[in-house]
């Protein structure tokens, strides 16, 4: 199966749809699906008061709250619709992740067939069965969770009307950036087996290596963070893949698509050539007569393959030779 691989945009865009533009030519550039962008309205979002995060506290001004911060990151839907076409003429799948109730209808007026469920939503019941009635193509992100809010959030969709094929859950961890041992990317197998759902991961590590490590492990989408420049001011730059770094991980995951194979264990085309001359055959250790006895006196095993195998050794053992043979000379 391919891998979907989402390039998340995020609030990359700072605001900017110009911004938005460069991201979007990024990402198609590096051969990724979709980009993802975040769908919000900040008052229907946060309380004027709540706090930032450790890591948005670091990397934005500490005077603003959380509200101010989300608010000249609001894409409105005459911004929206600019970026879905800017993404159709760029031959990729423009994705976004909806925060609240009114953001879901936006994006379903836009004609979204996909969407994108944030980590922090999981617990959102009105939130999960408002999105789960539309039977859309769902991503469930599952950071902060434990398997049984996972369970629990995927029945909602369920039961509201969405099918389970429909739905991909991702493993992820909401920690920017995730440190390595917090990672636990076996967490990603277990729960796609044991809610027999895809799944896959949405990765908040620094590098690419986490990524290609869960295709490995049959992740079917993967969901990586990108930006234009690190050093560029904003919440989740530096926790994110630079253009160059993307098409390196896209070009990785491709790779590693073609590595898994079909499992079945047969010789591939490019080394049946190879077997005759790696394998080797039962040969005539010194000069044999036609009617002498064919022994380990008289025979050994040497490259290249074609003749008898010495899988066959013990068949051979004290038979009578059908005809002379010279040293080294094929029996």
């Amino acid at each position: 199966m391919r891998v979907f691989i989402i390039a998340e945009a995020g609030v990359n865009h700072n605001g900017s749809i110009d911004l938005a533009k460069k991201l979007i030519n990024a990402a198609s550039s590096s051969g990724a699906d979709s980009i993802k962008f975040q769908t919000f309205i900040a008052k229907n979002l946060v309380t004027k008061n709540s706090e930032k995060a450790n890591y948005q506290k670091n990397l934005t001004s500490l005077k603003e709250s959380q509200f101010e911060m989300l608010k000249k990151l609001e894409l409105s839907k005459e911004i929206h619709l600019n970026l879905i076409n800017y993404c159709k003429s760029k031959d990729i799948e423009f994705l976004s992740s909806p925060f609240d109730l009114e953001s879901i209808d936006l994006l379903n007026d836009l004609g979204l067939k996909m969407f994108k469920i944030p980590s922090g939503e999981i617990t959102n019941f009105p939130y999960l069965k408002y999105l789960g009635k539309l039977n859309k193509k769902i991503i469930l992100s599952t950071g902060m969770s434990n398997m049984d809010e996972v369970k629990s959030a995927l029945g909602i969709l369920i039961h509201s009307g969405t099918k389970r094929n429909n739905i991909t859950i991702l493993h992820a961890n909401t920690e920017y950036p995730t440190p390595m041992k917090d990672v636990n990317l076996r967490a990603m197998v277990s729960m796609g087996n044991k809610l027999n759902t895809k799944f896959g991961y949405s990765d908040h590590t620094l590098g690419i290596e986490v990524d290609i490590a869960a295709v490995a492990m049959g992740a079917t989408c993967i969901e990586k963070h990108f930006t234009l420049d690190r050093n560029m001011e904003g919440p989740d730059h530096k926790a994110s893949l630079e253009p160059d770094e993307l098409k390196e991980m896209v070009r990785a995951i491709r790779n590693i698509e073609l590595a898994l194979g079909d499992g079945i264990k047969k010789p591939s085309q490019s080394e049946l050539p190879n077997i005759k001359i790696a394998r080797k055959s039962i040969v005539a250790k010194i000069k044999i007569k036609k009617g002498d006895i064919l022994n380990a006196n008289n025979l050994t095993i040497k490259r290249p393959g074609g003749g008898i195998s010495p899988m066959n050794w013990d068949k051979i053992m004290n038979t009578k030779a059908t005809k002379n043979y010279k040293e080294d000379e094929l029996i």
